[in-house]
């Protein structure tokens, strides 16, 4: 007799709703203001209203979608265009963090050679949630040491957790090439060129901005690293 396959774990099942829902909705298939039913979903998924549920928590925690008492789960308006107005705003955040951290010679660069290796481990086992969580940590560390309170909480303001991950999702990025950009980013800052440390920072976030041009107004097909 054949055996059946193992069925997968609730979770493994969710994040795989999650991650196919945030496709859609960044991707414009799902509309802002459509309405995500928990039994319509779980028949297109085949499965049963628990991940689906659990999908749609983490989606919240996303703030792609949001749920309405007694009327339910909805997508967020503006989601595609805030995601993209996010990036270049957090570039001039992390170009001016750049800046001052190095004129104050405060760069926790210990810490931040931690994230990058805490990415490549990432890497290595293709464990998305964790590379996001050490990118942003590494971004954390350079905002912080900028010692600017108010330029801090502007930065925290934009969501960066849930933002850096639905950019890992919605662009299926390569995580080994997340671990060399960072790590290319630090050796800029590490060797002390202020105008290129400054550039590779704002270039580093503006490439997620997905504009037809990049930060200098070249258009993305002539744009070279």
């Amino acid at each position: 007799m054949t055996e059946e396959p193992p069925k997968l774990p609730r979770l493994t099942l969710a994040r795989q709703i999650r991650d196919s829902l945030v496709s859609r909705i960044v991707s414009g298939q799902v509309r802002p203001g459509e309405r995500l039913v928990e039994t319509r979903l779980a028949a297109t998924y085949g499965t049963s209203q628990a991940p689906v549920r659990e999908a749609l928590r983490e989606l919240e925690a996303m703030r792609l979608v949001e749920t309405l008492p007694r009327r339910g789960t909805f997508v967020r308006p503006f989601v595609q265009e805030t995601l993209r107005e996010s990036y270049v705003v957090r570039a001039a955040l992390e170009e001016t963090a750049t800046r001052l951290a190095l004129l104050a010679g405060t760069v926790p660069v210990e810490a931040m050679r931690a994230d990058v290796e805490a990415m490549r481990d990432a890497a290595g086992r293709g464990d998305d949630e964790a590379s996001a969580r050490a990118s942003v940590s590494f971004h954390r560390h350079l905002v912080e040491a900028a010692r600017n309170e108010l330029l801090k909480l502007t930065w925290e303001s934009l969501q960066i957790e849930a933002r850096t991950s639905v950019t890992m999702v919605a662009t299926e990025v390569d995580l080994h090439d997340v671990a060399r950009d960072h790590a290319e980013l630090l050796a800029a800052i590490e060797e002390g060129d202020l105008e290129t440390a400054c550039r590779r920072a704002r270039d580093h976030q503006w490439h997620y901005a997905d504009l037809p041009h990049d930060a200098h107004g070249r258009t993305r097909d002539s744009a070279t690293g």
